[in-house]
């Protein structure tokens, strides 16, 4: 069997927001598959061959939400699984995040909260992270537009422990302040896509910057010493993004999951589809090593060379 990878992985699959739980053995792929309809989920034993299983959530009649169907992850927690997702909602207009629930990885999902919270603007992209004593937070994004441009804010507040809602007022963690975040001023000021990890007590939040179908969106990272920060961002970034004589742009909205032995780390994340036209909307799934050192968060990548298998694969 081959024992390597090429960006991007599984033979033409398309979806942005790529998003990768392990659970019972396996990895479970969820993504922005079906903006209309809902989210298909695929399974792979080693984050290179993937195999579509179906709807993971599909949108009925009788549903909360309308079109786009956005940025689903899923979280184990309490001995079930929890999806994070958002949809338009019917009677506001706004993108609001909504909470579904499964006994199985790859679902079918049901809602459970839907919509989850309504604090009077959009929120996407949510990410569920829990410290050290296993207490979960929520970072989102808050999305809208004003005075002629689109922004993005990264949020987080704490939840209550089965889940259910929020504890307190969210906070603002993250907003566009970087030179390279700065690149269409006038137009787009995004922060989005937040996805935390800890190493040795020190939390790693990466997360996207800039318009996902413009060459200039990629991923920075911060730091804290809590999910709720502060967050200081790394004077390094983007540590992901445009490279068109490596033959790829738009690298963006990540998740962050183990190898097969547990050994290394992968960040999932997408691509544009034809880096010469990122307005098409069609973006491809990467994966590549990512590891802390010395404080600074690192990835291997992006690559468009065979690279070797996650390890124990």
């Amino acid at each position: 069997m081959n024992n390597s990878y090429t960006n991007p992985v599984g033979d033409d699959l398309l979806m942005g927001d790529p998003f990768v739980l392990k659970a019972e053995g396996s990895y479970y792929l969820f993504g922005t598959t079906d903006p209309d309809r809902g989210f298909r989920c695929y399974q792979s034993e080693n984050l290179r061959d993937w195999r579509e299983l179906g709807f993971a959530l599909e949108n009925g009649p009788k549903d909360w939400g309308n079109a786009p169907f956005w940025a689903p992850e899923v979280i184990t927690y309490q001995n079930r699984y929890y999806m994070t997702y958002s949809a338009q909602h019917g009677d506001t207009g706004r993108l609001l995040s909504a909470i579904a629930v499964s006994d199985r990885p790859q679902g079918p999902y049901r809602n459970w909260h839907a919509p989850w919270f309504d604090l009077g603007y959009s929120a996407i992209d949510s990410h569920i992270v829990c410290d050290t004593e296993n207490k979960p937070f929520l970072l989102f994004s808050r999305n809208g537009e004003q005075d002629g441009y689109s922004y993005g804010k990264v949020y987080g507040a704490p939840l209550k422990a089965d889940l259910s809602g929020l504890e307190s007022e969210p906070v603002l963690l993250l907003e566009a302040d970087q030179a390279w975040e700065r690149i269409a001023w006038n137009s787009n000021r995004c922060n989005e896509g937040p996805f935390v990890i800890n190493e040795d007590g020190t939390y790693y939040m990466t997360y996207s910057a800039n318009h996902t179908f413009r060459p200039g969106y990629g991923i920075g990272y911060a730091t804290a010493a809590h999910p709720l920060g502060p967050w200081t961002k790394a004077e390094e970034n983007p540590i992901a993004g445009t490279d068109l004589a490596n033959g790829y742009s738009g690298a963006g909205h990540n998740s962050i999951v183990s190898s097969p032995d547990g050994s290394e780390r992968f960040i999932v994340y997408h691509t544009h589809q034809d880096p010469a036209d990122p307005n098409n909307e069609k973006r491809s799934v990467n994966i590549d090593r990512i590891f802390v050192e010395s404080g600074h968060l690192r990835i291997e990548g992006p690559t468009r060379s065979p690279q070797a298998l996650p390890s124990g694969s």
